[in-house]
């Protein structure tokens, strides 16, 4: 969204930005009126949705798979490679927990007996571990990927979750993370101003994707990622994409069926209906 952000600046006239501190704080602001619409991880849009009775919409994927399984061992190729080994990770009870299962059982291996997962309580204290050396083996998201990686060499990526979804599905549904969402109401509303605001966002990722060292700049002076060198680093391994309509639709209802069964409550306890999706009809 960087580019979207300077490109049409806030207190311009078209659009107001405010970045949150979690998840949870763009939900408080959303259903406030406070916003109109928010970035959330998907399976919090799923659960918004269920909780006002369809009062929300997804407007589109922004993200797709961020998940990486970083490694100190160079014996760690591939998921069955962690057979035996200790897996540090966070998310306990959320996505990354049942993502990381259900692509271990995919790869043959149990994850409660192959595979020692022990859960940290946050990224930052997680990538902390990994670079003073406590911690060999951890999945974290980007930019933590980056930030250990450039603090010590000798971990690598050593998989790639979203390689490693791809590879094990064949219900064409994805990795999908990152979510924009908007109160139905406002949608209904106001429907040529979001769909003016998805033009201004694609057109964002565009060049989000192919200017990587520009976006880099952006991303440091619009204070997103402290350090424009670590964003450069960090910016092609997070699929920033934007999926709308039918291919949006057919991406979720796999990866929604998948969180579903591992845990109903992960998207607040039904598979999202049709009307769920901006687009999608």
């Amino acid at each position: 969204m960087v580019h979207l952000m300077h490109d049409h600046p806030d207190g311009g006239g078209e659009y107001e930005y405010t970045i949150t501190d979690s998840p949870d704080a763009a939900v408080a602001k959303l259903m406030s009126k406070e916003v109109d619409l928010a970035a959330v991880p998907t399976n919090l849009a799923a659960v918004l949705s269920a909780k006002t009775s369809g009062g929300v919409q997804l407007l589109a994927v922004n993200t797709l798979g961020v998940l990486y399984i970083v490694s100190r061992d160079d014996s760690v190729h591939s998921l069955t490679d962690l057979k035996g080994k200790t897996v540090h990770a966070t998310g306990q009870g959320s996505n990354p927990e049942y993502v990381l299962r259900y692509l271990l059982d995919r790869a043959g291996l149990d994850p409660d007996h192959d595979v020692k997962i022990v859960f940290a309580a946050e990224h930052a204290e997680l990538a902390t571990q990994v670079a003073d050396g406590a911690v060999d083996i951890a999945l974290l998201p980007e930019p933590f990927v980056t930030m250990v990686t450039s603090k010590d060499p000798s971990v690598t990526v050593a998989i790639d979750l979203n390689a490693e979804w791809n590879a094990s599905v064949s219900d064409g549904s994805q990795l999908m993370m990152g979510a924009l969402i908007a109160r139905t109401d406002f949608v209904a509303a106001h429907p040529t101003l979001v769909e003016a605001f998805l033009d201004h966002y694609q057109a964002s990722v565009q060049a989000a994707t192919a200017e990587v060292a520009a976006t880099a700049d952006l991303c440091q002076r619009h204070g997103i990622i402290a350090s424009a060198a670590l964003a450069e680093k960090a910016i092609p391994r997070l699929n920033l994409v934007l999926l709308t309509g039918r291919p949006m639709r057919t991406g979720l209802t796999g990866y929604y069926r998948i969180l579903y069964d591992a845990n109903p409550q992960s998207i607040g306890g039904a598979i999202p209906d049709a009307t769920f999706y901006y687009g999608a009809d």
